[in-house]
């Protein structure tokens, strides 16, 4: 995860109407999200598509000895040993958006929650909180996680709540910052007014105005943390007995597959790239159409 030292705000204009959200969001970005709809429907219904068995050996006499360069009957080709990798591409995007929607919701939850509270509580508590956020953004994020998962057992879960904890202090800096913005604006001194408590404040008043920067950047983390699980799988580190894309890659991934048979990395290869440029475009304008901006808390 990268490691963020600026937070993020939201103004308090009010969203425009639909012909400025067709404007300002543009083609583009519904193109990215139904691509991300296509993704996720895929991988959620892979057993239901008809789609070739994965884990299957299509051997082909009359092709020889695999693997099988792309065709009707295998649109990505086959890997070394005849199993089918658009098949293995979109039952390895089970485990990767899985890996990438746990890690980002996890962080959000416990990071938005400390950010949060520290935002709008301060004191002691602000300072504790602030010095455990900048301690967790002071270690390298990759070698924490290599650290973390090569002493636990490579689990799905595991992945995902090493990903998770990397995402908390980012999140958790967002949080902060949006709070202590919106602390003392009028709609949260008017509550305070008429007598609403700490939790109903930071739930019903807060909450909503932290979650708008806080939904843009999750698009954005879940893109980096798919691409941390592959980084992971080069390293021998990413999920165990369950196949990912970057286990899929890395299988293609040496130099002689790469020049005799580079369809076995590029298939997954696509489809991850696709999947990542499309949360970061939409991300991206989410936080413009948002105006989300930078500023130094």
């Amino acid at each position: 995860m990268s490691m963020e030292t600026t937070a993020l705000a939201i103004t308090d204009d009010a969203a425009p109407d639909d012909e400025a959200v067709q404007r300002r969001l543009g083609a583009s970005f519904w193109i990215c999200v139904a691509w991300l709809v296509v993704i996720i429907l895929a991988a959620i219904l892979a057993p239901y598509l008809g789609l070739k068995d994965p884990n299957q050996n299509y051997i082909n006499r009359d092709l020889g000895r695999p693997p099988y360069s792309p065709s009707a009957e295998h649109w990505f080709g086959t890997d070394q040993d005849a199993r089918d990798v658009f098949s293995r591409t979109i039952y390895g995007g089970r485990v990767s958006l899985t890996v990438g929607f746990t890690a980002i919701a996890s962080g959000m939850i416990i990071g938005g929650t400390l950010g949060m509270l520290a935002g709008y509580l301060r004191g002691w508590l602000d300072r504790v909180i602030s010095f455990v956020f900048l301690v967790l953004l002071s270690f390298p994020a990759l070698v924490l996680a290599i650290l973390i998962t090569s002493l636990l057992d490579r689990k799905l879960s595991t992945i995902a709540g090493v990903l998770g904890f990397l995402a908390i202090a980012p999140i958790g800096r967002l949080a902060r910052a949006t709070t202590i913005q919106f602390a003392e604006r009028e709609f949260v001194l008017a509550a305070r007014t008429l007598g609403a408590n700490r939790l109903r404040i930071m739930v019903r008043e807060l909450l909503p105005n932290v979650l708008i920067p806080m939904g843009a950047l999750a698009l954005l983390g879940m893109a980096v943390a798919i691409v941390a699980e592959g980084a992971l799988a080069f390293l021998g580190l990413s999920v165990q007995k369950e196949e990912t894309w970057g286990k899929l890659i890395l299988l293609g991934a040496g130099t002689r597959d790469l020049q005799e048979a580079p369809w076995i990395s590029m298939g997954p290869i696509l489809i991850l790239f696709l999947t990542v440029l499309a949360l970061n475009f939409a991300g991206d304008k989410l936080r413009e159409y948002f105006d989300v901006r930078e500023i130094s808390l």
